[in-house]
């Protein structure tokens, strides 16, 4: 990177950054790894980037490299803003910072569409930022997100799997879903005790199938509340076989066994039976 900054450990020692346990941080010295997922977060030279929680700046400084013109990076930490200050100087014009904290923003007020959000996620708080993104999924053009595989492994798990859940549904439902690729924790500082994965998440022109959206949440909350048991029993407060048989669902499944489609039949029951 010829962006004439100095290493990113440098930056950490100039500045005192420690990372801090209570704001989920994790910082990335790997430059040839933020320049990866840069590159996955592609195109960059349109519209608007968005990045939460860039800490030192490691992925911010990658993905101006890689040609964001337009990155609105959003920082809570204010320690880590006068090396953000810094990286915003190297590339005049290019970068603003908001110090604020992501879950307050207004996301569909930041800079033109499209909206492409590329983050290195706070893990204590990654999946409550991206089900509050898929609140409005119409106001951006993908996600390219680093969490916990775990959660990436929930995010994209096909039916009949044990990670297939109600991130499983909500995301593919409103998502075309994709894991890219792995990340040690050695890559980190200081190194987490879980492995971490990236995803792309690129929001459908229309929902994977029609339902209303707060039955949907309810029937995968109530049918994945008990998920060992058959949808006749797992479902019986909200109508079991009878809400099975409006929906064309067999009662003897298992949550997991009901692919993103039958919810969305059975969020349409249950909706019809309450009006």
């Amino acid at each position: 990177m010829t962006d004439g900054l100095p290493p990113l450990r440098d930056v950490i020692n100039t500045h005192q950054l420690r990372a801090k346990k209570n704001l989920g941080q994790n910082f990335l010295f790997d430059l040839n790894l933020t320049a990866r997922i840069a590159r996955a977060a592609g195109p960059l030279d349109a519209g608007t980037i968005i990045e939460v929680g860039p800490g030192p700046g490691g992925l911010t400084r990658s993905l101006l490299a890689e040609g964001a013109q337009t990155l609105v990076a959003i920082e809570r930490d204010d320690r880590c803003l006068p090396a953000l200050a810094e990286i915003a100087a190297a590339y005049p014009g290019r970068l603003t910072v908001i110090a604020d904290d992501a879950l307050k923003i207004d996301y569909a007020t930041l800079g033109p569409a499209p909206r492409r959000i590329a983050a290195n996620l706070p893990y204590n708080i990654g999946t409550v930022l991206l089900t509050g993104w898929l609140d409005h999924p119409e106001h951006f053009a993908s996600f390219t997100l680093m969490l916990q595989k775990e959660v990436v492994d929930r995010i994209v798990a096909a039916p009949d799997t044990k990670d297939y859940g109600r991130l499983s549904v909500l995301c593919q439902w409103l998502c075309v879903t994709s894991a890219l690729f792995e990340v040690n924790p050695s890559a980190f500082t200081p190194p987490p005790k879980v492995t971490s994965a990236v995803v792309r998440l690129e929001p459908r022109a229309e929902p994977l199938a029609p339902a209303p959206r707060a039955e949907l949440e309810k029937v995968t909350a109530t049918a994945f509340g008990q998920r060992r048991k058959m949808l006749r029993a797992s479902l019986k407060s909200l109508g079991g076989g009878e809400l099975c048989e409006a929906a064309g669902i067999r009662p003897d499944l298992r949550a997991e066994n009901v692919p993103v489609e039958g919810f969305c039949a059975l969020a349409r029951a249950l909706a019809e039976r309450a009006a």
